[in-house]
This record gives C-alpha cells, sequence and structure tokens, in this order.
C-alpha cells in the first residue's frame, strides 16, 4: 500500500485551514497511487496552542471527523490525523484513522505524554494496541513519544500490526529518533512503521521534520527534509512476509525472562 507521509505543521489554531491543507494533500497523494495519507500529531488544530487545545477538542465522531471523511471518500484514499478528542471534560491527544469509504476504523489516545506541556492539557490514554485492517494491511497506531517505548511497538508486534502509523511532533534536539530510533524499531519488530512529522516553529518548540518510513528491514523507503513535504513510499506485504520468515527476533524471544520488566 502506497502511503503518503504529510509533513506540514499546517495553520496552528485554524481547523479550517487545516482541513484545506489536508484536502490538497490527499489529491496530491491520490494523483502518485496512493492508498493513505497520514498526517502529524495535532494537526487539525495545532499543538502548540495552548488553552486552544481545549476551546477546539472534538469527539471522534464530531464535525472535523465527518469533514475528514469526506475529504477521504471524495478522493478515494484513508486518513490518518492527528487531534485533540474530547470526551465529557477529558481531552485526549489522538489519532483517527478513517477509510476510503468515510469508516472511521480506528481511533487512538496517546498513552504515554511528553513533558509538562503535554501533561498539562491532555489525559493519557490506557490502550496501547488500537489496529484496523486497511488494503491487505493490519495498520496500528501510536503517536510520538509512544514509539521511544519498546515495550509499546513490541506488543503492536506480537498484535500482528504490519503497518504502525506514528503522527508525530518531534522536536529539537530529539532528531535521532527519527533518524536511528524509527529504523530500528522497524526492523527489530518486523514491520513498517510510517513516522510522519511537524515542521518548524511553534509557541516554544521547533520541529524536526525528517518524517520516514521505515521497512522491517531497518531500511528508510523515505525520508523528508526539515520543510513542508509529502513524501511516498510503499508497505508491501510480500516484502514484510519474506522477512519476518528471515528474521528470527519473534520467533526467538524467551517470555519467560522478562517477568521482571512489569
Amino acid at each position: 500500500m502506497r502511503t503518503a507521509l504529510l509533513q506540514s505543521s499546517g495553520r496552528p489554531g485554524s481547523v479550517v485551514e487545516n482541513l484545506k491543507v489536508l484536502d490538497e494533500a490527499a489529491g496530491r497523494a491520490v494523483a502518485a497511487g496512493a492508498g493513505l495519507v497520514a498526517a502529524p500529531e495535532m494537526f487539525l488544530t495545532g499543538y502548540a496552542i495552548g488553552d486552544d487545545i481545549a476551546r477546539l477538542a472534538e469527539p471522534a465522531d464530531g464535525d472535523s471527523a465527518d469533514a475528514i471523511a469526506e475529504i477521504a471518500t471524495r478522493h478515494g484514499v484513508a486518513v490518518v490525523y492527528g487531534y485533540p478528542e474530547r470526551e465529557g471534560e477529558t481531552v485526549y491527544n489522538s489519532a483517527q484513522l478513517i477509510s476510503a469509504d468515510g469508516t472511521r476504523l480506528a481511533n487512538y489516545r496517546k498513552t504515554h505524554l511528553f513533558g509538562c506541556f503535554e501533561r498539562d492539557h491532555f489525559t493519557p490514554g490506557e490502550r496501547p494496541v488500537v489496529q484496523a485492517e486497511l488494503n491487505g494491511l493490519r495498520v496500528g497506531l501510536m503517536i510520538c513519544y509512544d514509539v521511544e517505548f519498546p515495550e509499546n511497538v513490541r506488543a503492536h508486534a506480537l498484535a500482528g500490526t504490519d503497518l504502525l502509523v506514528v503522527p508525530t511532533a518531534q522536536m529539537h534536539p530529539f532528531q535521532f529518533v527519527a533518524e536511528s530510533v524509527v529504523p530500528v524499531r522497524a526492523f527489530e519488530n518486523q514491520m513498517y512503521v510510517a513516522y510522519v512529522n511537524r515542521v518548524g516553529p511553534e509557541g516554544e518548540f521547533e520541529f524536526v521534520g525528517l518524517s520516514t518510513l521505515a521497512g522491517p528491514d531497518g531500511i528508510a523507503r523515505t525520508r523528508a527534509g526539515r520543510g513542508e513535504e509529502l513524501v511516498l513510499a510503499d508497505a508491501d506485504p510480500d516484502f514484510l512476509a519474506a522477512s519476518r520468515e528471515a528474521n528470527p527476533y519473534l520467533k526467538d524471544r524467551r517470555p519467560g525472562l522478562y517477568g521482571s520488566l512489569v
């Protein structure tokens, strides 16, 4: 499945403008053969927008979800996007997958919040593995800091995730995560990892870009630079199956030795 990574911070504070950016990117992605478009963490509203996070937060089935379902249906492409999710008085940092026919397939709440900014504005999610079947692949969702915890990604591997999509707000000076950690996670867990980042200055943060789709061989199939960009690469189920057959990591595990980890 050809996957398009929309590396952009959109227009922080404007849901309407960010929907326009996503709509335009979806058109370009489909023209290049993509079956999935992924946008960064908190793409719908912007990340460093302070108290506007709570003001702009929406339910998973809110108006913006309907708008993105319309974009997905009109272009015939699945979409993953980050947004602030409201459930009652609680706000989560979430990512949602909507299919090309407009169906809401999966919604994930970030389980590991990074820094005081996130802990001040969000409640952590409690469900580590969220998946859906899409175009012959089992797609899992995760958000930014979550992927830096090996246990998190291994849980997805054991649950059969083929393509892990990670909307991200990765900031300076942690670019080594995009450059090194993400390809290693893909290799050690025998999956594709699509890591799609924000870019440029926003509030107190400087987002580093470097969005990548890494394969189960640990090799980046595509890597963006430091500016706004749409990059594409394929998640190939045949290559994945062959790689899993050749690589013994998951088969050679000895879970009985790992009890001390928890």
